[in-house]
């Protein structure tokens, strides 16, 4: 059963994972139930959290089988909880490109969010882009969310400007990477481009770059203020254990002046 989920989490393309994972969260907290470890984002208990990553960055313990959220998600729902206005301020306009399902429905229904949604391929998405170049007009979003994307692209400062670009003055956001916190420089190599030497390099198959400490130098260069989540009201061990959360995980918050 491992084996077969593994493969499937591996193989599949993701808009028919997607697609899969409705029916799948119907039976899977059944089995998974108990009180071990908690999602903020859905309020469920369970007996542990399934397994999810590439061969090279596989964690265990991690995915909700239920709303499918995974340790970036629940961080950046408690941001969103404690430290912003997300929930209460009147009529943000938000851009969320690659909506993640754990989100995607809560924000919709969100009274409070003029929300529009954006991906190359994605189908719960309302857009379909390519980043590099957004069809939207200048100063027009409050609040941007582009998490795990920038390690896809081919120009990554160019997708950032893009992004400075539609946000209005005194927007803020939150764009996500993998980041790899030994590296003090991300690392690109334009010759590695079999899939196998991805995922060996980059830690996944479709990555084209591995972000380093350098990674808020990149969002100052597209034009951000950068500023980093919880520094002042840190999440304690008991959450991050119970809500099983990244240790190493750095959450970036971007402003445009």
């Amino acid at each position: 059963m491992k084996k077969a989920y593994k493969f499937l989490l591996n193989k599949l393309p993701r808009p028919l994972l997607i697609r899969l994972s409705y029916v799948f969260k119907v039976f899977a907290p059944v089995i998974y139930k108990g009180n071990n470890v908690e999602c903020p984002v859905c309020n469920r208990k369970f007996r542990k959290f399934l397994s999810y990553g590439s061969e090279v960055a596989h964690r265990d313990n991690v995915l909700c089988p239920y709303d499918l959220t995974l340790e970036r998600h629940r961080l950046m729902w408690l941001y969103l909880k404690r430290e912003s206005n997300f929930f209460s301020a009147p009529k943000l306009k938000v851009l969320h490109i690659a909506p993640e399902q754990c989100f995607h429905k809560k924000f919709k229904n969100q009274q409070n969010l003029d929300y529009l949604t954006g991906d190359l391929l994605s189908p719960i998405a309302d857009m379909h882009f390519d980043l590099h170049e957004i069809p939207l007009e200048d100063n027009r979003f409050d609040v941007v969310f582009c998490n795990h994307v920038m390690e896809h692209v081919d120009d990554a400062l160019k997708c950032m400007k893009e992004l400075y670009r539609v946000m209005a003055p005194g927007a803020w956001g939150i764009l996500q990477v993998p980041q790899d916190i030994s590296r003090s420089e991300t690392y690109e190599d334009w010759n590695i481009t079999s899939p196998e030497e991805r995922e060996k390099h980059f830690w996944q198959k479709d990555h084209v770059r591995l972000f380093g400490m350098d990674y808020p130098d990149w969002l100052r260069k597209a034009g951000f203020e950068v500023e980093i989540a919880f520094e002042k009201n840190p999440i304690s061990i008991e959450e991050i254990e119970r809500f099983r959360l990244s240790k190493q995980e750095i959450l970036y918050i971007v402003r445009k002046k």
